[in-house]
């Protein structure tokens, strides 16, 4: 055996090291990469899609949000995703733990004896579940859906405890037929 066919042999071998290292180290970056998404995507944040009309005109049926899961403190107008028996909601807050929810048969919503407004264009009506006033129980949260007419929220199950939210939405994406 000559030396330059020796060379040439452990120049392969050596080229053939250094590209398992670097298959090696790529897979390991990857996999790196897919374990931090992972864990933002399902500890972190939230990504879902809006079902039905709850929240009509802010958020429509099939757009998709992007909510915050690590959120402590919510206040009210805050639109939050809650899990009641098994099913994904999403609503506003109106009342926090503690305060005073009355709905009075104008369709307007009091709570702790102010009258809400904003822009929420449709009326609140009581629904039977409840008795008005209605003092939210300490850590849980009052939620309405913006369309007040034709959603299920509060009105129906009472305050919401604040292990069954899920998350703050943080911004959505309209779907337009997508």
């Amino acid at each position: 055996m000559n030396s330059k066919t020796l060379a040439e042999i452990i120049d392969k071998r050596r080229k053939r090291v250094l590209l398992r290292k670097d298959f090696i180290s790529l897979a390991v970056r990857v996999l790196m990469i897919l374990l931090v998404g992972w864990l933002l995507l399902s500890q972190v944040f939230m990504i879902t899609q809006a079902q039905g009309s709850a929240m009509f005109p802010s958020l429509k049926d099939g757009d998709l949000i992007l909510a915050f899961r690590l959120q402590d403190k919510y206040e009210q107008d805050d639109i939050v995703i809650y899990r009641r028996d098994g099913r994904q909601y999403i609503g506003r807050i109106a009342a926090r733990g503690a305060d005073i929810v009355s709905l009075d048969d104008s369709g307007s919503l009091i709570v702790n004896g102010t009258v809400q407004s904003g822009e929420i264009i449709f009326p609140t009506y009581a629904g039977e579940a409840l008795e008005y006033p209605y003092r939210v129980p300490e850590d849980c949260i009052f939620v309405l859906g913006d369309y007040r007419t034709q959603s299920e929220d509060s009105r129906n199950f009472g305050g919401i405890p604040m292990e069954e939210v899920e998350g703050k939405v943080i911004t959505y994406l309209r779907r337009r037929g997508l």
